[in-house]
């Protein structure tokens, strides 16, 4: 089986951000780059199908300038055979259907058993990108899942829904697979598997070549959340914190 689980190179969150000139996105200028979390889990569950199935190959796609190369040679030492890099200086200027449109682009013909993505990225967190291949790709999608099996090309599992109920879904392969937090525990690449990853394949090709689709939203503008002053704590017994309640609603918001 052929599978590709396709990556993200994010900000470390613990980073200073600071806008761009255009005020459209964070600057890359003197941020420290991952895999992102998410992303983490699909490489891991990918890994351990292969050495499920004994003869499986898995590619690992990631697009973004050439720094993204280093993210990918972690993927390459948890267990993936080769990275393809779909190069593209501003990535952040394509919307999910964009990046979606140059995953499912490259896939296309390739026939993949198995499409695994995380669940969302840590930066902008839409969560669509992966349900979108699937829909290009004319796929089924197993999203947001925290158990998976798979058995006799049909894949199984579990998908976290709100309030922490789960749902058992199932679809035969080839299909789509979203990843979340929980999984599974992504392994530690060891070190010969860090220096085996130098010798592994990264083909690189041009966003422009696969061919972008126009995105269906335009970022108009990014801003940090507005400073807000404290609360204000009311206390006492029922009657005194009612009738404290009604003087600020009076006097401070002209409420009453």
């Amino acid at each position: 089986m052929k599978i590709l689980v396709c990556i993200k190179q994010v900000p470390d969150m613990e980073s200073k951000f600071k806008l761009n000139p255009e005020g459209l996105w964070y600057s890359d200028a003197n941020l420290a780059w991952r895999m992102n979390e998410y992303d983490e889990y699909a490489v891991e569950q990918a890994v351990q199908l292969k050495e499920q199935l004994g003869d499986a190959e898995i590619c690992v796609l990631a697009i973004g300038p050439d720094r993204v190369k280093e993210m990918m040679k972690k993927a390459l030492a948890m267990g993936a055979d080769r990275g393809v890099h779909i190069k593209d200086e501003e990535p952040w200027r394509m919307d999910c259907f964009g990046i979606a449109s140059l995953i499912a682009a490259y896939a296309r013909d390739k026939d993949f058993g198995l499409v695994f993505t995380g669940m969302q990225s840590q930066d902008r967190g839409s969560a669509q990108v992966g349900t979108l291949v699937g829909e290009m790709l004319e796929l089924p999608v197993l999203s947001t899942l925290v158990e998976f099996s798979f058995e006799g090309g049909r894949v199984s599992g579990k998908r976290e829904l709100e309030g922490g109920v789960r749902a058992r879904v199932s679809a035969q392969s080839p299909a789509v697979v979203t990843c979340q937090l929980g999984l599974n525990t992504p392994r530690y690449p060891t070190l010969p598997n860090i220096m085996k990853a130098k010798k592994k394949e990264i083909q690189t090709l041009v966003s422009s070549e696969l061919g972008v689709q126009p995105g269906r939203v335009e970022m108009v503008r990014v801003a940090f959340p507005e400073k807000r002053k404290g609360g204000m704590l009311i206390q006492g017994d029922i009657s005194q914190m009612t009738s404290q309640l009604m003087t600020v609603l009076k006097d401070k918001f002209s409420i009453i």
